[in-house]
């Protein structure tokens, strides 16, 4: 009786371990399976925020029926009057509502640009262009010879220009001479170009690359493209930051905006993290708010400050991460004093790679966004080479990434990236001497 006891006790506990590793098996096959339906969905799932915005929106609509009344009367649409409230005083009025006739006078005499009317000038929510100061004219007749050319979309028919024209800026185009029968370009809001350069190279590292986002996954076999978009997510964590606590504010006192603020907490969750919450999902997320973002100062209904003191901390975060960046790819040892192994430097060499290629991006539209206020302080030309130098870091590609002695035969490539990446640090840091003064 006590040996058939026993065997029942035996049988009843294998049964139980039987059973719980069954139930085991069948909980973490469902959680793969809940997984994977929802990497799948989400990979083939398409982001309509992230298009160029919403098309048939009654904002949008208004806006548009609102600029082609603008180009096609004389003087009954509202961003007339905004155009015409923004004329500098030595500029006679067009036969078109856009259009500026420069004063003939005497030799060096220029002509002040005219604030071309948008949404967001004509509501007041960017900040006032000032006039250019002598010697740098933003208009069609300018007689001073300039080797800076406005970045694209600017200006209309730039290859019209006479030699030594300086395109207008954003947000200021000035129409070509009354009889030509060219139309003007459509102006760019303030902000929508930066925005977009933010949401381009993250919405590709969780959209358009294979896999989507890697550095949390649990099979980890490609840490180069894991690196690579740690560097992306920096650069964006940084432009998150300022854009919701200096760009947008006119000063301390002002409330945060509440999309970038969203955009901002959605980045900062831990790349690495796996589930609850996942980054893919508030990264995704971040990205929708920065294009509600976008949308509402298409339509005025946002603000973007276009001064110096908005212009200049940013500035100084990519300063620092590129400094983070360069002391990385030069370093020789750690900091517990072990050298940097092979599997190190093409971590460092990747991260410095993505902060790069995100920067590249950014700081042409910078250029776009912030034209005026560059072209003021002479800054144009330190902003180009520092595009230039993240450029030439971003043509660094070789198939194996060497960590060789610097005499040695074979090539030590942090080395080689780390001298764009430190001359881009070096001109930035020469703007934000140049703005400041």
């Amino acid at each position: 009786m006590d040996h058939t006891t026993a065997s029942d006790e035996n049988t009843s506990k294998d049964f139980k371990q039987f059973a719980t590793k069954r139930i085991v098996v069948v909980v973490l096959l469902a959680l793969v399976i809940l997984w994977v339906i929802a990497t799948v969905a989400g990979f083939f799932s398409v982001s309509k925020e992230l298009a160029s915005g919403p098309a048939h929106s009654t904002a949008e609509a208004l806006l548009a029926t609102s600029e082609t009344i603008s180009h096609g009367t004389t003087g009954t649409s509202a961003l007339h009057d905004s155009a015409a409230e923004h004329a500098a005083p030595a500029v006679q009025p067009g036969p078109s509502p856009h259009a500026a006739t420069p004063v003939q006078g005497s030799a060096g005499d220029q002509a002040a640009p005219v604030a071309h009317g948008d949404s967001g000038t004509a509501t007041g929510a960017h900040a006032p262009v000032t006039k250019a100061p002598a010697g740098s004219s933003h208009g069609t007749s300018s007689s001073v010879s300039s080797g800076h050319a406005a970045p694209a979309g600017h200006a209309p028919q730039a290859e019209q220009s006479a030699p030594g024209e300086h395109a207008a800026p954003s947000g200021h185009v000035v129409s070509p001479a009354a009889g030509h029968g060219v139309a003007p370009a459509e102006p760019q809001v303030p902000g929508v170009a930066l925005v977009d350069a933010v949401i381009k190279p993250m919405k590709h590292e969780l959209y358009d690359r294979f896999w989507g986002w890697r550095p949390n996954d649990i099979l980890n076999f490609t840490d180069n493209v894991n690196n690579y978009q740690l560097g992306v997510l920096e650069v964006t964590r940084r432009t998150a930051v300022i854009l919701a606590e200096r760009i947008s504010r006119a000063g301390s006192t002002e409330s945060f905006d509440r999309n970038l603020e969203n955009a901002m907490n959605w980045f900062m969750v831990s790349a690495d993290k796996y589930w609850f919450p996942s980054p893919e999902g508030k990264y995704k997320e971040g990205l929708k708010e920065f294009a509600a973002y976008r949308d509402r100062l298409k339509i005025g209904n946002a603000r973007f400050w276009t001064r110096t003191d908005s212009l200049i901390p940013l500035l100084i975060a990519y300063e620092d991460l590129l400094g983070s960046c360069d002391e990385n790819l030069v370093k020789a040892t750690e900091d517990d004093g072990s050298e940097v192994s092979f599997f190190a430097a093409d971590d460092y060499f990747f991260y410095a790679k993505g902060v790069a290629n995100a920067l590249y991006e950014i700081l042409h539209a910078v250029e776009q966004d912030f034209y005026v206020t560059l072209e003021a302080r002479r800054g144009l030309e330190v902003l180009h080479h520092a595009i230039e130098s993240c450029h030439h870091a971003i043509e660094i590609d070789p198939i194996i990434i060497t960590n060789a002695s610097l005499s040695g035969i074979l090539a030590n490539h942090r080395a080689n990236l780390a001298a764009p990446i430190s001359h881009a640090r070096f001109y930035l840091g020469v703007l934000i001497e140049t703005l400041s003064t």
